[in-house]
């Protein structure tokens, strides 16, 4: 009997370490995306000055980002009901995310081409697919939240996914041509592998949910650069941009004179 109640407090320990090892991977993505922002703005490569879509978006996206550190939060405090409660938002929530995701994307690439660093191809198609991919894997992540362990961790794979907007705002991207989206990619994988560094310590196995999680991002980027550099995905895009501003720029990554002086 003792030895039971003893298995029974020693599980209890782990599963509140692991929630807050979650809650500070979480509340660490999410700094690094106000951080990104933050600093775009503070140096003035971005600006209030902007159609409304472009606020919409900030709002609703920073608005997933504060319910996403609640939820990490509530849970980490063991407060579950008000977390499954509050998860109900989450399923309206992502859709119009992707929608507005993908609609600022097309509304700045073409008033300014898009991130010069980036070809638009692989822009248009990888970041689009990553944004369904994103919801993917968080309509997933809902479907099996009765199993924490596949829960939490899918849920930290679609954020990882966005976390490269605010990433990439404090990597040297100009730096980083022709490569800047893949290396970008590559450098948000950091947090699975930290869980899944976390579950080799914790548990002496990595949760499946994280190679699902990582390969799924992998894939999709194979996926979209292969779509994207296809004379069809190149026409798909030239036709997006013919007529508008962006559409003036070259289609791979390029350094502005003003830059390159």
């Amino acid at each position: 009997m003792a030895t039971a109640s003893g298995l029974q407090a020693s599980d209890k320990n782990t599963e509140a370490r692991e929630r807050k090892f979650f809650m500070v991977l979480n509340i660490t993505m999410a700094a690094i995306i106000v951080a990104g922002f933050s600093v775009n703005l503070a140096m003035g490569r971005s600006t209030f000055a902007v159609p409304a879509i472009y606020h919409i978006h900030a709002a609703v996206f920073f608005g997933w980002v504060a319910l996403y550190i609640t939820q990490s939060v509530l849970i980490a405090g063991n407060n579950v009901a008000l977390h499954r409660r509050l998860g109900i938002l989450a399923t309206g929530w992502v859709p119009v995310m992707v929608v507005l995701g993908i609609t600022l994307m097309i509304v700045s690439m073409r008033r300014t081409g898009g991130p010069f660093f980036f070809d638009q191809n692989e822009f248009l198609f990888a970041n689009g697919m990553h944004l369904v991919l994103f919801a993917v894997l968080a309509f997933f992540a809902l479907k099996v939240r009765r199993y924490s362990g596949w829960h939490r961790r899918l849920m930290v794979v679609a954020m990882t996914i966005l976390t490269g907007p605010g990433l990439g705002r404090l990597l040297p991207m100009p730096l980083l041509m022709p490569h800047a989206w893949r290396i970008m990619t590559l450098a948000i994988l950091i947090f699975p592998v930290a869980g899944m560094i976390a579950d080799k310590r914790r548990h002496g196995a990595v949760h499946p949910a994280w190679f699902w999680g990582v390969g799924a991002i992998i894939v999709v980027q194979v996926v979209a650069d292969l779509i994207a550099y296809t004379a069809w995905g190149e026409a798909v895009t030239h036709d997006l941009l013919a007529g508008y501003p962006g559409g003036m720029r070259p289609m791979e990554a390029f350094m502005p004179l003003a830059l390159a002086d």
